[in-house]
């Protein structure tokens, strides 16, 4: 069979490859991608795909082209930067699109320029290969270790919380995304590193203000792009910032 030749790309991540094992694909800081085809637009065409929520996961798996890697062990910020790129790359800097004004909630259509889009600072230093951290939670002291999310955990989530939904059926039990992501991401709780306390510990001792500041530790902490841009108001003139929507619609842009 014959093999095709595609252009391709080499993506600056925002982890700078310090998040990964020496020797490892992405430890020299970049990641090779190829530009989008039809075949990429037909998984972003793909209603199965869309109503599984895993048609960016397909894409990304489809787009980088990077020799000797795990898909699996891409880290969130990185996969981040890497659906920038692909999305910049196949259609162009400009995303058109409608979002609420905060200070009217009126819709508003807008236009991002994702090339001004930065890659968030952090202290490199306080980053480990091995993936594990520590933090002590502000209500009572105690220790706990965690980990940063890849694109493994992130598919691995979402398959749980499509399984828990299923079960529901039609039930208006909420979601528990929040507790099933700080149940992947925690290794060690006092000393404790076994998967079932783990696992009951965040669902009935885990004080929500401890988890809000976990999630904001992981946040600062974590390689990323600055995934915000400022706003303003065509009535009141008002400017603020506010998320760029990253989600599978970012792929489709307005004719």
């Amino acid at each position: 069979m014959a093999e095709y030749k595609f252009p391709t790309e080499v993506v600056d991540l925002p982890s700078q490859g310090k998040l990964y094992p020496p020797k490892h694909p992405l430890s020299n800081g970049t990641i090779e991608i190829k530009y989008m085809t039809a075949k990429e637009e037909d998984i972003l065409a793909s209603s199965n795909l869309i109503k599984k929520g895993i048609v960016l996961d397909k894409l990304l798996e489809s787009v980088v082209v990077e020799k000797g890697l795990d898909i699996g062990d891409i880290f969130i910020g990185d996969k981040n930067a890497v659906l920038l790129a692909t999305r910049v790359l196949g259609y162009g800097p400009d995303y058109n699109l409608e979002v609420n004004d905060p200070f009217t909630g009126e819709p508003q259509k807008t236009t991002i320029n994702l090339a001004k889009i930065q890659i968030k600072e952090v202290d490199f230093s306080k980053l480990s290969t091995k993936n594990e951290y520590e933090f002590e939670l502000p209500s009572n002291k105690t220790k706990i270790k965690f980990r940063l999310l890849t694109h493994k955990d992130e598919v691995d989530i979402s398959a749980e919380l499509q399984a828990v939904q299923r079960l529901k059926k039609d039930k208006d039990t909420g979601t528990s995304e929040v507790s099933t992501r700080l149940r992947y991401m925690i290794t060690e709780v006092g000393g404790n590193d076994e998967r079932g306390y783990i696992n009951k510990w965040v669902l009935n001792q885990f004080l929500a203000r401890d988890s809000k500041a976990l999630r904001k530790y992981v946040k600062e902490i974590s390689p990323d792009l600055e995934l915000t841009f400022d706003f303003t108001s065509d009535i009141t003139g008002e400017t603020e910032a506010l998320d760029i929507p990253f989600g599978a619609g970012f792929f489709y842009p307005s004719e």
